[in-house]
């Protein structure tokens, strides 16, 4: 792909799609016609040059290609008022609904209908908002593409057929939406920190793309505070990126990265949103884990950290949600505590199966007590299991 296209397609794609669903009232049909738009752009752009306003260009050729199709397949009469309809709308003007203004959000809350199995709505998100292909997502699931492929075209034909609205929901309804909405944001946010597949660390627009929603979802519902939790949660990981990666691309870990080169702004500002939610004192998930990377962004270096209080942090975590990633990470402090024979007595405990993290952390812990070899075994057994370039040429730099 032309890299200019590339760039616009991670930037615009999730906006163009929502805009065009709004227009259409098809998700189906917007996605497609999008896709026909960045078509158009890579047999155009090479030779005249990228338009002054991409996103404008792809959203007008978008609701172009559709008006096509409709004159196309539509009977006579339907034709005539289905095209007036298209050519009247105004795609960069949305509808006033609700609180906020924002189709994107919209679209969030339409792939988070709860008429949808969990799965099915974060890999919705990824592929209309995130702009993921389904050979990614099956990735990120563990799943063949072609099952994907299905899974997304049977949650597109449940919106269609339960005529799910695109729009944000009344105010009364937010609060029973809103775990499902932060899960799927928060798992958008972690694709984009370190992708499960492709040549780079992370996607620095899928971090973006979910920051952006963290704030709209906060401006809406400035009175949840796991929704302030998650945001300042993305803020303090999000702050460490210009030091996550050397020169060459390759991966830094947190303990060797160089924190002068933390972002200070997103650091206070997270921090911030940390001690809001300990004044409001309703802890949940979020909020904990936004509270474990601030007392890391209060390390000036890794010796300095607090791995006490971040044990601690975990301890509560793990009661709040007791999940095998959230063990984990806890016997990464348990090491730094108690020791790496206690922590990897902890790890030992989980079943790993497929999460390569996992494999990884327990090479790490089986390299501090000297058991060389099977160290080796479970760097490599990590390496299998991740289709990251960076990571998997980090893992097997270790064996």
């Amino acid at each position: 792909m032309d890299e200019r296209v590339a760039r616009v397609f991670r930037a615009e794609h999730g906006r163009a799609v929502a805009v065009l669903t709004r227009v259409l009232g098809d998700i189906d049909h917007a996605e497609d016609a999008v896709q026909e738009a960045f078509v158009e752009a890579l047999r155009r752009w090479p030779e005249t040059g990228q338009p002054p306003s991409p996103a404008g260009w792809i959203i007008t050729t978008a609701r172009n290609r559709a008006i096509d199709r409709l004159r196309r397949e539509s009977t006579r009469g339907d034709r005539e008022a289905a095209a007036h309809a298209l050519l009247s709308a105004e795609p960069d003007e949305p509808e006033e609904l609700g609180p906020v203004r924002d189709d994107r959000l919209r679209m969030l809350f339409t792939c988070c209908h709860p008429a949808l199995a969990a799965p099915a709505r974060v890999a919705l998100t990824l592929r209309l908002l995130g702009g993921l292909t389904t050979a990614e997502i099956a990735g990120a699931f563990l799943v063949p593409e072609p099952t994907m492929a299905q899974r997304l075209v049977r949650a597109k034909a449940k919106i269609k057929k339960a005529r799910i609205p695109y729009r944000v929901p009344h105010d009364v309804d937010l609060p029973a939406r809103l775990t499902g909405v932060l899960a799927v944001v928060y798992l958008v946010f972690t694709e984009g920190h370190t992708a499960t597949s492709g040549d780079a660390l992370g996607r620095a627009d899928l971090c973006a793309e979910a920051v952006r929603l963290g704030r709209l979802l906060v401006e809406l519902m400035p009175d949840e505070p796991e929704a302030v939790g998650l945001l300042a949660l993305m803020l303090l990981t999000q702050s460490r990126a210009p030091a996550r990666t050397a020169p060459d691309g390759s991966a830094v870990l947190l303990a060797d990265q160089d924190r002068t080169r933390w972002d200070a702004a997103l650091v206070a500002e997270g921090r911030s949103l940390v001690r809001a939610c300990l004044r409001r004192d309703r802890p949940g998930p979020y909020q904990v884990q936004a509270a474990i990377q601030a007392v890391h962004s209060d390390a000036a270096s890794a010796e300095d950290t607090d791995w006490a209080q971040v044990l601690a942090l975990y301890d509560h975590l793990l009661r709040l949600s007791p999940t095998p990633v959230v063990a984990l990470n806890r016997a990464v402090a348990v090491a730094e505590v108690h020791g790496a024979a206690a922590a990897l007595a902890e790890v030992d405990r989980i079943d790993l199966d497929a999460f390569g993290p996992g494999h990884t952390l327990r090479g790490e812990l089986l390299r501090r007590l000297g058991r060389e070899e099977e160290a080796r075994a479970a760097f490599g057994s990590a390496a299998e299991r991740t289709a990251n370039a960076v990571e998997r040429a980090r893992l097997w730099g270790l064996i």
